[in-house]
C-alpha cells in the first residue's frame, strides 16, 4: 500500500491478508478477508489504498472497500471460469478482467451509487492470463501460448472496445502461468508481458504500435515478477534458476 506501511496478499487458502508492519520489521496479520470458495489468482489496490479487488479460481470478482475494517461491498458473477487477472484503467472508474472462460469483461462504476456493473463482454479466440489497461481508451491482451499480443481500442461512437491489431512477440514454450501480470509504466512507455518463457518488454510509441525493446528468456515458465513503480527496476523468480533476479531498466 502507498500510504501506509502494510501489503495484501492473496492465497491459495482463499483468504486475503492485510498485514502491517510493526516493531524490528516484523509483519503482523492486520485482518484476513474471507469470502471467496477457492484461491486467489489476482488483487488489485486503488490509488487512494480504500478499495481491494480480487479474483478467484471460484469465478468471482469481489470489490472490498476500507471503512473502519475492510469489508465485502459487492461481488461479480459474470464470469463462469477462473478470473486470472483484473486491471484499473487510469480515472479508477473502468475495470477489465479476464478468464479462461475465453471472456473479457469490462466493468463500470457507475457516478451515482458507485457500484459496479458489467458493460461490454468480449469474446475471445483464446483465453489468457494477463491484460493490462495502457490508457482510458487503449488495453492490452496476451492469449495463452500465442505469439501475438491482442490490442483493443475503444470507439469513440458506441463506447465499446473492439481488437485493432496484433503484435508479434518472442515466445518459446508450449505452456504459459499466470500470477505475473501485465504491467504499464505511463513515464517510460514501458509495457511487461509475460508469455512462456519469455518476458518481454515493450515500448509504446506515439502511434499506439508497440515495439519489443527488449526480451529475456528463462528456461521455465514459471516465472512471476514485477516492474517498480517508476519502471527503473524488474524483479523475478523463476523455477528453472530458483533465483530472486534484479535487473535496471538502461535507455536505448
Amino acid at each position: 500500500m502507498k500510504k501506509t506501511n502494510n501489503f495484501v496478499s492473496g492465497s491459495l487458502d482463499k483468504s486475503i491478508i492485510i498485514w502491517q508492519m510493526i516493531g524490528n520489521n516484523q509483519w503482523n496479520c492486520q485482518q484476513k478477508l474471507n469470502g471467496h470458495s477457492n484461491c486467489i489468482f489476482c488483487l488489485l489496490l486503488n490509488n487512494t489504498d480504500d478499495l481491494i479487488i480480487s479474483g478467484s479460481y471460484d469465478t468471482k470478482i469481489k470489490f472490498w472497500m476500507k471503512q473502519n475494517q475492510w469489508i465485502c461491498q459487492q461481488t461479480i458473477s459474470d464470469h463462469t471460469g477462473s478470473v486470472y487477472s483484473l486491471s484499473l484503467n487510469e480515472k479508477q472508474n473502468k475495470l477489465i478482467s479476464c478468464s479462461n472462460d475465453s471472456q473479457i469483461l469490462v466493468i463500470k462504476q457507475s457516478e451515482l451509487d458507485k457500484q459496479w456493473s458489467v458493460i461490454q463482454k468480449i469474446k475471445v479466440d483464446q483465453y489468457g492470463y494477463r491484460l493490462c489497461f495502457i490508457n482510458d481508451n487503449l488495453f492490452t491482451f496476451q492469449p495463452y501460448c500465442k505469439e501475438q499480443m491482442y490490442i483493443y481500442e475503444m470507439d469513440s461512437n458506441n463506447k465499446q472496445y473492439n481488437k485493432i491489431k496484433e503484435i508479434e512477440l518472442m515466445y518459446d514454450s508450449n505452456d504459459c502461468d499466470c500470477l505475473f501480470p501485465q504491467q504499464y509504466i505511463k513515464s517510460k512507455r514501458l509495457l511487461v508481458n509475460k508469455n512462456g518463457q519469455n518476458v518481454n518488454l515493450m515500448r509504446k510509441k506515439e502511434n499506439g504500435d508497440f515495439l519489443i525493446y527488449q526480451s529475456i528468456q528463462f528456461t521455465s515458465h514459471q516465472i512471476y515478477g514485477q516492474l517498480s513503480n517508476d519502471g527503473e527496476y524488474l524483479i523475478t523468480w523463476d523455477r528453472g534458476s530458483k533465483e530472486i533476479q534484479i535487473r535496471k531498466f538502461k535507455e536505448q
